[in-house]
């Protein structure tokens, strides 16, 4: 088997189906926009070890829509959390190779987003690990996104980025996790736009001539992803719009 069909896609997503909302946001309840590692090393084709060495369709989908979202969220100044995947060159992240080095530009969000760093409603966040929950705790156990909701009296948060089924799963997990315990009042609702979402390509043709490497195929594990979310209690929705007055 060279790759999977299809149809075998098809097969198995049917077998663990999503069911997706379409999300309507009028500001009637106090919602913020969460951006996971939207930053070259993941996004930029050719910008390092886990970046795409070719246009890739999902991930260029994913950053559209979340420049689409960031700007909306910025109109109408409504605040944004934006975490950067951010690596100490001495601190490893197994079974991952070097990525997304402190102070090159593959830590440094795509240059469709670079504008945020400007943006006063936005928070960006460096991050050393997957969860960037846990990459927002400071040393003397402050969490600086626990502040930032609390700050903004968050009530629903929207939640893109990449990749769909390792850090921005990991993130959401944490998140609704937190606030089951209570950590994240206000917040009531996490929700996952699956558009605004992507995860790599590693088709088993290829991972089959590497030696240990595992096969990713992309639109499957996008998809377990949206499962996994929406099993650990995330809304997952297809369509995000804004109330025009």
């Amino acid at each position: 088997m060279e790759s999977y069909s299809p149809q075998t896609i098809e097969l198995l997503k049917n077998e663990i189906p999503v069911d997706q909302e379409s999300l309507l946001l009028s500001g009637d309840v106090k919602t913020g926009l969460v951006l996971v590692d939207i930053v070259n090393g993941f996004c930029t084709v050719g910008s390092g070890n886990l970046a795409p060495q070719a246009l890739d369709e999902q991930i260029s989908g994913m950053v559209d829509e979340s420049v689409k979202l960031a700007k909306m969220f910025c109109e109408k100044k409504w605040p944004i959390y934006a975490l950067l995947d951010t690596h100490h060159p001495d601190i490893p992240e197994p079974p991952y190779p070097p990525h997304c080095l402190a102070g090159t530009d593959e830590s440094k969000l795509v240059p469709a987003l670079q504008w945020l760093e400007n943006e006063p409603n936005a928070t960006l966040r460096c991050k050393g690990c997957i969860d960037g929950f846990i990459g927002s705790f400071e040393k003397d156990g402050s969490n600086v996104f626990v502040d930032w909701v609390k700050a903004n009296e968050i009530r629903a948060m929207l939640v893109v980025g990449i990749c769909t089924d390792i850090c921005v799963l990991d993130f959401v997990c944490s998140a609704l996790s937190a606030r089951n315990r209570g950590f994240l009042a206000p917040l009531d609702d996490v929700i996952v736009y699956s558009r605004g979402c992507a995860t790599f390509d590693f088709p088993v043709h290829v991972a089959r001539n590497i030696k240990d490497a595992l096969a990713y195929p992309q639109e499957l594990m996008h998809h377990i992803g949206l499962y996994m979310a929406k099993g650990r209690g995330a809304k997952v929705v297809s369509e995000v719009s804004f109330v025009t007055k």
